[in-house]
């Protein structure tokens, strides 16, 4: 690629200009990211940015993966394991074999072989762009856990079954058995090298006791699960969302409040620019990729129509046909407590959008692979039907079916309040028989949990002693606190604007300042 720099200039400033558009335009910004990279792939002069599909699932896939499996709900998981396992397993297949099936039929000459490839490559769904509508609309969390969890795992199904589909393609065999074999292997053995990378890592972690060395480990984390699966034959992909879960879920044990601080920070940066990139890569594919098939305009459409109708159908119709069979095999009265209406099931049905996976697993079909450059473009034709016309239309979806947030979430973060602010005032009581404590400073702290539990109390429409507003007058009290706050800011700003004091020690106080802002809760 010639002038590297000046494409990474490109690309941030492309980044820059369409996520501020998509903020403008209350466009989720993946959606306008492909398309805006779709534009920007046809103005004149624009750079040729030519991707190496190894390099792009090896530097992007891993920390995406682990980001996502470390902040993941192990709960919501397992409540939800066997939706997630379904779709993620089961409609993965079969959305892969009708694919294929379409395909054959449609187009002459394809392969078998390479049919099943491409189902297997539009299979697994991207979640960024539906979570986002899903959360800003207020969808009930337990939708959202399954749309993001089904995410975490259909990626290495989708890869395990196209790897299996190209080596019958290139190799000129397929066995059904050896196939199976594979599958269960690679994805057992997976598992098992992420379980063993994130016990490592958190031997590691708990000796660093420096925050900016624990967040570039925690960059490696995602490589360090993916990399070895890889090595062996096994499922990457697996093995970094195993690492991703495993290590989140000792996270509080395995590193201090700071590192927590600054990890946070760093990562929620490079999800979004890894996103942001991905996405106005996959757009500027376009040009370059209309050029290569040798079918006919007409022929292409048909055929990208086809593919695309046929993933939404299968979705879709998986939705609406498997919870009865399951609900036919299992009458237990628990399970019949979580079943979910057909709204809910069309809302998660019409939110399995594909992205830069799906992109990534075409471009990487090796050189003379039949019919590879069509399949190329069928596989963008998916993502631009699913990305930017499902992900156009869901919100109108949502509210039209009237799926609103259930209140779940707000009233489990309600009683992890009023518990922690009970366990705070439990333990101010014993600390009274301290010999370093004082009594004076203890009564202080007990009056300020004493006032936010009976806030917290009246907030969940607890009956609490007298008419006075806890909720404004807590507002009064966190906005005098940010005043405070503010003037100290800019008198620290004047001591380095005159020299008195360093930027160093500005920084310093600052961050103290922005961390004692951000316990307030307005």
């Amino acid at each position: 690629m010639e002038h590297v720099e000046l494409v990474l200039f490109f690309l941030l400033v492309a980044v820059a200009g369409l996520t501020g558009l998509a903020s403008l335009l209350r466009v989720p910004y993946p959606i306008l990211l492909v398309v805006g990279g779709s534009v920007l792939g046809f103005v004149p002069g624009s750079p040729e940015v030519v991707l190496e599909p190894d390099l792009v699932l090896l530097i992007f896939l891993p920390p995406l993966l682990f980001n996502a499996a470390y902040f993941a709900s192990l709960r919501d998981l397992r409540r939800n394991l066997r939706p997630i396992v379904l779709t993620a397993v089961g409609l993965v297949l079969a959305t892969m074999c009708a694919v294929a099936v379409v395909v054959h039929a449609i187009v002459p000459g394809v392969p078998w072989a390479a049919a099943f490839a491409l189902g297997a490559i539009v299979s697994p769904t991207d979640p960024l762009a539906a979570v986002t509508i899903a959360r800003r609309l207020g969808v009930p969390r337990a939708l959202v856990a399954v749309i993001e969890g089904e995410s975490l795992v259909n990626d290495g199904t989708a890869l395990v079954a196209y790897r299996t589909a190209v080596a019958a393609a290139v190799g000129g065999g397929f066995d059904l058995l050896d196939a199976t074999g594979d599958f269960v292997l690679n994805a057992a053995g997976g598992i098992a090298i992420g379980y063993l990378a994130a016990r490592l890592l958190m031997w590691v972690f708990r000796r660093v006791d420096d925050d900016v060395l624990g967040v570039t480990i925690s960059l490696c984390a995602g490589y360090a699960g993916y990399l070895p699966a890889e090595e062996l034959g096994l499922s990457g992909v697996l093995a970094a969302v195993t690492c991703g879960l495993v290590t989140g879920r000792h996270a509080h044990a395995i590193s201090s409040a700071a590192s927590r601080l600054r990890g946070s920070a760093f990562w929620e940066v490079l999800v979004f620019l890894l996103n942001a990139v991905l996405f106005v890569l996959v757009g500027l594919q376009l040009p370059r990729i209309l050029e290569a098939p040798s079918q006919s305009a007409g022929e292409l459409a048909v055929a990208g129509l086809a593919v695309s109708a046929t993933v939404i159908a299968m979705r879709l119709l998986w939705s609406h046909t498997t919870p009865y069979v399951v609900r036919a095999l299992d009458r237990r009265p628990q399970q019949r407590l979580r079943r979910v209406g057909w709204r809910d099931r069309t809302v998660s049905a019409w939110s399995g959008l594909r992205g830069a996976v799906s992109l990534a697993a075409a471009l990487a079909l090796p050189v003379g692979f039949p019919e590879r450059d069509l399949l190329i473009f069928l596989t963008l034709a998916v993502i631009f039907a699913t990305l930017v016309g499902q992900g156009l239309t869901l919100p109108w979806l949502i509210r039209r079916l009237g799926i609103h947030d259930d209140g779940a979430g707000a009233r489990e973060e309600l009683i992890a309040r009023k518990r922690a602010t009970e366990a705070a005032l439990g333990r101010l009581e014993e600390l009274r028989e301290a010999d370093w404590s004082r009594d004076d400073t203890i009564d202080r702290v007990i009056g300020a949990y004493e006032f936010r539990r009976r806030r917290l109390a009246q907030r969940a429409g607890y009956d609490v002693d007298g008419d006075e507003d806890l909720e404004a007058r807590s507002r009064a009290y966190q906005q005098l606190v940010r005043e405070v706050l503010d003037s100290q800011r800019h008198e620290i700003v004047r001591l380095r604007d005159a020299g008195e004091i360093s930027d160093e020690t500005l920084h310093v106080l600052e961050r103290e300042l922005d961390l004692e802002d951000q316990r307030l809760e307005i």
